[in-house]
């Protein structure tokens, strides 16, 4: 059974689709011509737990300068020394929760997803092939928490909701799991992977 949920995960990625962004229900937001995004990975990490699959995510350490204390998927910047924006979310993933590149599977990416802090994130599907130790990189992760895979790719579990934001009314997807508010951009991207895996 996992194995057939895999495979729809591998054909749920075969398309590169269009590129997703934190503005895609602000459509009114103007970005400027001369916006340049530097290349980022991220790792959507998942493993199987009591015959289940799941999904890690991180809790950022309050004391970071950018969105402290959010939800988030491990990873950041593509570094000079990352072949790509693949290799950057799989370094980044080892450094920030532990998880040796050589023990993921890539799966596939979902489309580059453009957020308000000018990154093109690719984000990386990854299947965990063996259960490892999670060490938390201190300072910079807070906590590394599971969430059923199935929870985050139920369309009825998703909301929009809004806030003020440097003056205006911005909109975005929520999926909140217990006592984790999952928003932003990290919401976005895990809201593409379930259209794809429903339709």
């Amino acid at each position: 059974m996992k194995a057939d949920q895999i495979d729809r995960i591998r054909d749920a990625l075969r398309d590169p689709g269009a590129v997703t962004s934190d503005f895609d229900l602000n459509p009114e937001v103007v970005l400027p011509a001369d916006r340049v995004s530097r290349p980022a990975g991220v790792l959507a990490p998942i493993q199987v737990v009591n015959d289940r699959l799941e999904l890690l995510l991180t809790k950022r350490s309050s004391a970071l300068k950018h969105h402290p204390g959010q939800i988030a998927f491990p990873g950041g910047k593509q570094d000079p020394g990352d072949a790509d924006s693949i290799a950057a979310a799989l370094r980044e993933a080892h450094e920030e929760i532990g998880l040796h590149p050589e023990n993921v599977e890539v799966l596939g990416t979902l489309p580059l997803h453009s957020t308000v802090t000018s990154f093109a994130v690719t984000p990386v599907i990854g299947l965990v092939r063996d259960r490892f130790d999670i060490v938390p990189e201190p300072g910079e992760v807070a906590e590394v928490f599971p969430v059923p895979l199935a929870h985050v790719l139920d369309p009825a579990n998703y909301r929009v909701q809004s806030r003020r934001w440097r003056g205006s009314l911005r909109h975005y997807f929520t999926v909140p799991y217990g006592p984790y508010y999952i928003w932003g951009a990290t919401a976005r991207m895990l809201r593409e992977w379930t259209e794809r895996m429903n339709t």
